[in-house]
């Protein structure tokens, strides 16, 4: 079998934000991010043959990073009238039968990345996709066994993909979104750090602490001279802040906390969305276009 993890907070925020109409539901409310999250998820049910999924979405905004950092991302400043879609698109998963890990503690992707991690140990699990084009999660993917997915521009990163995107192996990633920094998520990097030169550095070293502190001592082609002794002087000056943005950076999975229900990865098989909940849902938010749009009905064949 194939896994289908989808990030239906990525889902959100893009058909959201999308050049087109706004789509109003009852009493009003705009619904552009709820309707374009159940057409993504229709699509893979229907038209890209999705068996086994689980969506996994930020209940909250905030989570356990904003106490670590104050400057990560946050909803300060976000449209009210996308925070209010949050729990309707949580009701809008559950009504089409998906598997919904709603985040607090912990963020969508650190669900994804319990999930992943907990069944790519299942040999009945062929591959693991993970719906999603955020470089952060490129640090999961193993060999071609769990793989990211971007749908949208039809690319599929294994471990070679993401060697050759960001230049680094995957587990290199969140050392590499420590130095560059990652302006999604609201930390900076370190300066002088770009992505080129640390990707460099972190495919020969992999990891911090595997860098020579001192920068004749570095085997990088293209990086030397006065540029890796000024790089090698900034890490060391902002060592503290490296480890704190690579921690940042760091997917947690079930070892840190992350509480993922289902065990085997049978549960998250889609058998058909419940008539009567669909139904119920979009009467209740005016989304009638949505109505007959799933393929298949749950005991309906």
């Amino acid at each position: 079998m194939q896994l289908h993890l989808v990030d239906a907070t990525y889902e959100l925020f893009r058909a959201h934000f999308a050049p087109r109409p706004d789509v109003i539901g009852r009493d009003g409310i705009v619904l552009s991010g709820v309707s374009g999250l159940c057409d993504q998820l229709l699509y893979l049910l229907r038209e890209e043959g999705a068996t086994h999924v689980g969506c996994a979405t930020d209940r909250v905004i905030e989570s356990f990073r904003n106490d670590l950092y104050p400057g990560y991302k946050s909803s300060a400043g976000m449209p009210p009238e996308l925070l209010a879609q949050f729990p309707i698109a949580e009701a809008a998963i559950d009504a089409l039968g998906i598997v919904l890990w709603p985040m607090v503690e912990f963020e969508a992707d650190d669900a994804i990345a319990a999930a992943a991690v907990r069944f790519a140990e299942d040999s009945r699990v062929e591959r693991i996709l993970v719906c999603t084009p955020d470089k952060d999660m490129a640090q999961l993917v193993r060999d071609d066994r769990i793989v990211l997915w971007d749908r949208r521009r039809g690319i599929t990163y294994d471990d070679a993909g993401v060697r050759a995107k960001w230049g680094v192996s995957p587990p290199s990633i969140p050392d590499w979104l420590a130095l560059v920094g990652d302006s999604s998520d609201g930390y900076p990097g370190l300066p002088g750090w770009g992505a080129k030169g640390a990707a460099a550095i972190l495919a020969r070293y992999g990891h911090f602490e595997d860098i020579p502190e001192k920068a004749s001592a570095w085997e990088v082609p293209g990086v030397g001279g006065t540029r890796a002794v000024g790089l090698a002087a900034t890490l060391r000056e902002h060592w503290d802040e490296a480890l704190l943005y690579r921690d940042l950076a760091r997917l947690r999975t079930d070892a840190d906390g992350v509480q993922i229900r289902q065990r085997d990865p049978d549960e998250l098989r889609w058998d058909g969305a419940p008539r009567d909940a669909w139904e119920g849902f979009c009467e209740e938010w005016g989304l009638d276009r949505l109505r007959t749009r799933p393929h298949r009905w749950l005991d309906e064949g």
